[in-house]
């Protein structure tokens, strides 16, 4: 049997390749797969702004599916025909997966390093079929869409930003940027019981964040630091989540945050480097945080699964569209396009 699946050949050019599927080894699963969403890592390299990732690129990873075979190593909780969500992929024995840091496995498949014997680089979550290691495929309720199933990994990387931000319930939280990923911040923050408002400006960004149900301050109506002051009588928020990546953001992020013992999560990087204009006296005075979150571990993995699959964090208004595998590039400008949410690649 063969797979058909997505490949980034260069900049601006993405074609559909077949080839063979890899056999399903002993600690694997082959997952006839439904849907895979385009994140910004993908399309950055569509467009041409990653240039340092290798071609050709079998990228995708935020991808769902079925589970039609299963290696016989394979724990019991995974069966044929189970709904699931695809992780990192981790060795499990290094020292760092050993103390649960999945993320910094060395030993695990680099998809920017390392290529299959056909010569690909990447996950081939664009593929209509991909076999796994079965430690990195969580199970998902049935009843939940493939193409919000496949926020499991993004949701993944803001629960392990929000664990190092220590969020408790009844703070108040800004988000900065209704983005995809600002967005979900925003939701995961809400169901840890804590209050939180989302600053935007685009009209498009801030009609999906007030139909996702959040507390929308618009910046083209509402200086964001005056309106943060006088919903918290002037002192400030607990926190501050930066789902943007530029110097402006971070800088409304010193004012916006409380005087004393505020935390700011760096959840988003920018290109060029944005600037952040703090010295190190303003952060000993004002025992000030600022908190780098990067990736997820397996346990995040997990902790996303259960958000999803009780409900808890719904994605639904995140989906832009979706497209079929054979209008791959349509897909790749679709999600590239200013201001629009995930697209999802159906692949069957």
């Amino acid at each position: 049997m063969k797979r058909k699946f997505a490949v980034l050949t260069k900049a601006k050019k993405a074609e559909v390749h077949e080839g063979n599927i890899p056999k399903t080894g002993a600690n694997q699963v082959l997952i006839k797969q439904e849907t895979c969403n385009i994140c910004t890592t993908d399309y950055g390299q569509w467009l041409g702004l990653r240039e340092h990732q290798p071609y050709p690129m079998a990228g995708g990873h935020e991808g769902a599916g079925v589970i039609i075979e299963k290696g016989e190593n394979v724990r019991e909780e995974l069966q044929i025909g189970d709904h699931v969500a695809l992780a990192h992929d981790y060795c499990g024995e290094c020292d760092k997966c050993q103390k649960g840091k999945t993320s910094e496995c060395s030993e695990a498949f680099n998809p920017f390093r390392d290529q299959n014997k056909d010569g690909y680089y990447g996950h081939f979550g664009f593929g209509n079929y991909n076999t796994k290691n079965a430690n990195a495929v969580i199970k998902m309720n049935t009843d939940l869409p493939f193409s919000e199933a496949g926020f499991l990994e993004p949701l993944a990387t803001v629960v392990s930003g929000l664990k190092k931000l220590r969020v408790k319930p009844m703070e108040k939280i800004v988000v900065i940027g209704a983005g995809t990923m600002g967005i979900l911040n925003a939701l995961a923050v809400k169901a840890l019981g804590a209050e939180v408002f989302i600053t935007e400006m685009l009209d498009k960004k801030i009609n999906t964040a007030n139909k996702a149900g959040l507390n929308v301050i618009d910046i083209k109506k509402d200086d964001p630091v005056d309106r943060i002051k006088s919903i918290t009588n002037g002192e400030g928020v607990d926190a501050v989540i930066l789902a943007v990546g530029n110097t402006k953001a971070n800088d409304q992020a010193l004012e916006i945050v409380k005087k004393i013992e505020g935390r700011i999560l760096l959840f988003a990087a920018g290109h060029p480097p944005p600037e952040m204009n703090v010295d190190s006296n303003l952060i000993h005075y004002r025992k000030l945080e600022l908190i780098g979150t990067y990736g997820a571990d397996i346990k995040d993995f997990n902790e996303a699964a259960y958000l999803l699959n009780k409900g808890k964090v719904n994605v639904s208004k995140l989906l832009e569209t979706t497209v079929p595998l054979n209008k791959i590039q349509e897909a790749y400008a679709k999600a590239s396009t200013e201001g629009n949410y995930r697209v999802s690649v159906i692949l069957q």
